[in-house]
Formats: C-alpha cells, structure tokens, sequence
C-alpha cells in the first residue's frame, strides 16, 4: 500500500505547481471546478482504483491464509512482521511455526 501513498503524493507535487500556473490563466467563477475535478481524477480516483487491484490481488491470502488470522501479519502491507517477508498462497514465512492467534 505504500506505492499507492507514494504515488498519490507524487501526483500531488505534479498537480499543484500546475493549478498554481492555471490560477494565471482561468477566470475565478471556474478555478473551484477545475481545483476539485482536477484533484479527483489524479489523486483520488487513480488511488482508488490501485487500491481495488491491491486487494484484488491479495484476496486469497488476506482470507483463506494461515497468516491472515496471525497477530503478527500486516494487512495493509500483506507481510509477517515477525519474519520480514510476505506470504504467499503457497509458502508461509514461518510454515506456521511461530503463528500466534490474533486478538
């Protein structure tokens, strides 16, 4: 999840200089429209959108692992903290060794 943070801040600095520069160019009755579409349809909805496919592409693990249910996984990060590696459908970090029942 941090390459969604990551990205979204890096649309940001892209943004913000350009709204900047627009402020220059565009009446005042259209700037609050331009601000807010603007900053949903590159920093919101893109970040959205690459969180679906995160959790698209975890699903299986987040629900039907043994490390889901650990107090040492990470969901947002899909990762056993204990071990510093991420899980897979196939593989455990710790083949179930150290799992310890979340609280």
């Amino acid at each position: 999840m941090g390459h969604i943070i990551f990205w979204g801040l890096v649309r940001a600095f892209i943004l913000i200089p350009t709204l900047w520069f627009l402020t220059l160019h565009v009446e005042s009755r259209y700037w609050w429209s331009i601000l807010i579409l603007s900053v949903y349809g590159i920093i919101i909805h893109p970040a959205i959108l690459q969180y679906k496919h995160f959790f698209w592409e975890n699903r299986n693990i987040l629900t039907d692992t043994l490390c889901s249910s650990c107090r040492h996984f990470d969901a947002t990060a899909v990762i056993c903290m204990k071990h510093d590696e991420h899980p897979t459908e196939t593989s455990l970090p710790c083949e179930g060794i150290d799992w310890e029942p979340s609280k």
